[in-house]
């Protein structure tokens, strides 16, 4: 088995892990079983948790971002409104089904909030939502669209906590939301 597949096997396991029981239950003991490997392929591969946590969050947001990266090329020479931009954001994230990978990484940012060492991780997770949101904005003629980015990133995370946390669907609405940013954001350049 190459140690690279052990190694993404870990991090996925790990990263289910903390999707379905959160950081206190990620051990060694159960990302192995998860993943199927030897107790010592996860020293070898990490030798501290939190060197663990740091590289399932990275991972997830690089598989993340290309996937919206390519999301947003192939509607880069459409033409797309504020509007449409809008509509297709609330589509993409109405679409993302809570599993338990995609909760994990709201539980990782919490625990950036205490451990020092995952922040860098989550600062890099959150460098690279901005660059795409960037990406995009300045596709749209956004003036500016470096100081709007976080704005929307922060926005757009901010819904989907919520609507994870109450398991609404429906009661926020993120086109709304991500216009109202834009609009405020000022006139597109002609």
């Amino acid at each position: 088995m190459a140690s690279t597949d052990v190694r993404d096997r870990i991090l996925a396991a790990a990263l289910h892990i903390v999707g379905t029981e959160g950081i206190p239950g990620v051990t060694n003991r159960r990302i192995a079983a998860q993943a199927g490997v030897s107790l010592g392929s996860i020293t070898y591969h990490f030798p501290t948790q939190t060197d663990l946590l740091r590289a399932a969050l990275s991972g997830f947001v690089t598989e993340e971002t290309q996937r919206l990266s390519e999301l947003a090329e192939g509607y880069r020479d459409k033409g797309l409104s504020f509007e449409d931009v809008a509509a297709l954001t609330e589509k993409v994230a109405k679409d993302l089904a809570f599993s338990a990978e995609r909760i994990a990484p709201f539980e990782l940012y919490i625990q950036a909030g205490r451990d020092h060492e995952l922040r860098q991780a989550a600062a890099e997770c959150f460098a690279a939502y901005d660059e795409l949101t960037v990406t995009i904005l300045t596709a749209l003629g956004v003036p500016d669209a470096e100081s709007v980015a976080p704005t929307v990133v922060a926005t757009i995370a901010g819904l989907q906590l919520r609507r994870l946390a109450t398991g609404s669907d429906g009661e926020h609405d993120f086109a709304a939301s991500v216009l109202l940013l834009l609009r405020a954001a000022g006139p597109v350049r002609g």
